[in-house]
């Protein structure tokens, strides 16, 4: 697992060869008293700017530029815009209720939860020898055709509608499985990086999403939501332009074209196997186990807050701009989040940041209830102010809670299957992720919560209040580590490795932007 047992004649993913400085040395240096001996403002305000160098130097420059790209662009901007939007889509537009929405909102995750899938086909289904470039090229055509479809066809049935929104998110999944393989590597390679990497892709999320979220109401207002769809047809564009960025070595195919067709498939099979070993084995399945409870059992109750939100009789009448400006502040807290873990949570224990994480998440959603009843009007707490503090704080727990459970996601992924492993544990965290949608629309529609009547909303809300609080006696399945610590026993990280063979491990380099000229 560790770099000694790298060969000679090979290297990292996306490392600079003629690097002589030590990942973790670089860091430390980067991170120590000496590095920061100023403390003027101008000193703090270089420290994000050294830090990026740093990842640069030791992962290659259009590395980074990726995570922008894919976390920051695709998922932080497209994923904001795409949840305002939608939401007035299916409000305004089409008109259903929001336990119907729940449930709709539930297939979006379906292309996640088949990221195994897209793992697999980038892994061992070159497509004119490259296992990377299609993929970028196809999510983005993808993308770019359904936005356009839902966002110029008029008003399309229902269900052809959710077919061009599950493209579009297909479209990011697809995306994203290449990204995190490469992620997923240099976690393995650089493992005192690992914190750095996941810290830098929750920040380009973060300010993507502050983007995304900050104009999505002024587009709703001016274009309407399904004019404000079309506009998701230029981040999927990015990807195309990523696939043309991505500097990849071609595979050296001899063979007859049947000899490619059965490599294919035993590569295809001894990844299935190593999938199937590595989660047999209680380090996995156990933390894996978690990570999907802990967000199936938090139901959510998005569609119930938001026609709450914006209904002008029962609620509190919040204007489309208003709702844009209150996911915006949220996303620059989730900033916050990322820079508190980064800078004083990441070296705790997997186990000890989690439980505390987990206890302040449901914590702090009782304060939705006490927006729902109204009770900030009580003590004389405006509206505004109140379900901007609420959203602040939930969003940085929320950050905090996340980050250490991808962390923890990247290290329990064996050498040689690193980017299908780490597919298949963001699968499984998608598939909590639908559960709480279609528990959360089941619940909703259980207690009658509908696009007029909200008696009830307050009693779902404690309801999932109780369930993220009960989540606390799963903890023990969290390894008590912390992240630099081996979690897989090196003889199954040895066997995996051996399983997918040694001739496709260091295809892939994302080449730096001054020798794109050459390729």
């Amino acid at each position: 697992m560790g770099l000694e047992t790298q060969d000679s004649d090979t290297k990292p993913l996306t490392a600079e060869e003629s690097d002589p400085v030590d990942a973790s040395d670089q860091k430390n240096l980067l991170h120590s008293p000496k590095g920061y001996e100023k403390t003027s403002l101008f000193s703090l305000f270089l420290q994000p700017f050294q830090w990026l160098q740093m990842l640069c130097h030791q992962l290659n420059t259009s590395f980074v530029v990726g995570i922008f790209l894919v976390y920051g662009l695709s998922q932080g901007f497209s994923g904001s815009f795409f949840k305002v939007v939608t939401d007035y889509y299916w409000k305004d537009v089409q008109k259903v209720q929001p336990s119907q929405v729940q449930l709709y909102m539930g297939l979006y995750y379906i292309p996640w939860v088949m990221k195994p899938v897209w793992g697999l086909l980038t892994d061992v289904f070159p497509v004119r020898g490259y296992h990377r470039r299609p993929y970028f090229v196809a999510a983005g055509v993808l993308g770019t055709v359904a936005a356009l479809v839902v966002a110029l066809s008029g008003k399309l049935v229902v269900g052809a509608a959710l077919f061009c929104l599950v493209g579009m998110t297909a479209a990011v999944a697809i995306a994203d499985v290449t990204i995190d393989a490469c992620i997923a590597r240099n976690s393995i390679e650089f493992r005192s990086l690992a914190p750095d990497m996941q810290s830098l892709c929750g920040f380009c999320t973060s300010v993507g999403a502050l983007v995304g979220y900050s104009t999505s109401g002024l587009f709703v207002h001016h274009l309407g939501a399904q004019g404000a769809l079309g506009l998701l047809a230029i981040p999927p564009a990015g990807l195309i332009v990523l696939g043309f960025v991505i500097y990849e070595l071609k595979t050296n195919d001899v063979c007859s074209d049947k000899n490619n067709k059965v490599q294919a498939v035993e590569k295809l099979g001894g990844a299935i196997k190593g999938m199937y070993r590595t989660i047999q084995i209680p380090q996995v399945w156990k933390p894996s186990l978690y990570m999907y409870l802990s967000l199936a059992m938090s139901i959510s109750t998005h569609e119930g807050q938001f026609y709450w939100y914006t209904d002008p009789h029962a609620g509190p009448a919040f204007s489309q701009e208003f709702v844009g400006i209150i996911y915006a502040i949220g996303a620059l807290a989730s900033i916050v989040g990322v820079l508190i873990y980064h800078k004083l949570l990441k070296d705790f224990s997997f186990r000890k940041l989690l439980f505390f994480a987990q206890l302040l998440y449901g914590l702090t959603g009782m304060l939705d209830l006490i927006f729902i009843l109204r009770l900030n009007k009580i003590v004389g707490i405006p509206d505004s102010f109140f379900v901007i503090t609420e959203e602040c704080i939930s969003r940085i727990v929320s950050r905090i809670r996340w980050i250490p459970m991808i962390v923890l996601s990247t290290r329990l992924c064996p050498m040689g299957i690193e980017g299908t492993f780490f597919a298949l544990l963001m699968c499984i965290d998608s598939f909590g992720s639908l559960s709480s949608k279609w528990a959360g629309g089941m619940v909703l529609h259980t207690f009658h919560v509908t696009r007029n009547d909200f008696s009830n909303l307050w009693l779902v809300v404690f309801i999932r209040n109780i369930l993220r609080l009960a989540t606390l006696s799963l903890i023990f399945l969290i390894p008590n580590v912390d992240p630099s610590q081996n979690i897989i026993p090196d003889d199954v990280l040895g066997k995996t490795a051996k399983s997918r063979g040694d001739e496709d491990a260091d295809n892939l380099q994302l080449v730096p932007f001054n020798e794109k000229a050459e390729v």
